[in-house]
């Protein structure tokens, strides 16, 4: 009998046991905010993305790409790794500053926006009571340096630790600034078209319904969630008190989340997964 592919991670990671968490849809948020304070970074999104007009279509790839590389089968990740590759190879931009024009795949950035989203992942998990000690914290991050190699990164420069995380923070910042394209992205990130379905008719005017008022919220939090460096970039948007309603608004969205059944919270690459590990279950046995 052929053996069973469990993937990059396999169910003993800290990995597998982060991403079961529905919270996490709230980090990748908070990711993107975070991502558009890096000038090149922002710039080479801008160029080169349809993320205005296609906004909820581009969350959908970029969720199913986290699934099939956390979730799917070796050959699954690493098909999704070169797709990506490859259409970052043909990118480029012109850094708004000083009209050089670069490769949006430089080493530098791809960094960025690995930290950016797995550090996002981690804090807003933890944050929402999931259950990670210091150990798991390295662990992960030490895990994800698999997700870095396949954007093409060496896992060797990618921070591996909670500390090193920190340490590269430190050293990026002076970096980081608010230009008019990160403003405009953030606000766009906070209020953008509804999917058609969620959206109420024309003749009601300005869209404040029910969904709207929902995503305003997540949206808050996930900004919220920031670091308080982030926040500052920002225009020190958020009062002393933003991190601490943060942490209480989270862990209630968790909770509620966790509520939901089953099949409403798992996505389909999980439960793949999860049917993989029981063939090998039944296998071992």
């Amino acid at each position: 009998m052929a053996s069973v592919d469990l993937g990059l991670f396999g169910p003993e990671s800290v990995t597998w046991k982060l991403h079961a968490e529905p919270i996490l849809f709230v980090a990748g948020l908070r990711s993107l905010y975070l991502q558009t304070l890096h000038p090149r970074a922002m710039a080479g999104v801008a160029q080169n993305s349809n993320y205005r007009r296609d906004a909820w279509g581009r969350l959908i790839r970029t969720a199913d790409y986290v699934g099939t590389t956390v979730y799917g089968t070796t050959a699954e990740a690493e098909r999704a790794g070169q797709r990506l590759r490859r259409l970052h190879a043909r990118m480029s931009a012109v850094d708004p500053a000083t009209g050089e024009r670069f490769r949006v795949d430089e080493p530098d950035l791809l960094r960025w926006v690995h930290v950016t989203e797995v550090e996002s992942f981690l804090d807003t998990a933890r944050r929402a009571g999931v259950p990670l000690d210091a150990a798991e914290v390295d662990a992960y991050y030490t895990e994800q340096r698999r997700s870095a190699a396949l954007v093409g990164l060496d896992p060797r420069t990618v921070p591996g630790t909670a500390a090193e995380v920190a340490e590269y923070y430190r050293q990026v910042r002076p970096e980081l600034r608010m230009t008019r394209e990160a403003a405009e992205t953030a606000l766009f990130l906070t209020a953008p078209p509804l999917p058609w379905k969620l959206s109420l008719p024309a003749r009601v005017g300005l869209n404040l319904g029910p969904p709207r008022w929902a995503y305003l919220g997540i949206a808050g939090t996930a900004f919220a969630l920031l670091p308080r460096w982030a926040r500052r970039l920002y225009g020190g948007l958020g009062l002393p008190t933003t991190a601490l309603s943060a942490d209480v608004t989270v862990r209630m969205l968790r909770l509620a989340l966790t509520a939901l059944p089953r099949d409403w919270r798992e996505g389909p690459m999980r439960r793949a997964a999860m049917a993989r590990v029981a063939q090998l279950s039944v296998s071992a046995g």
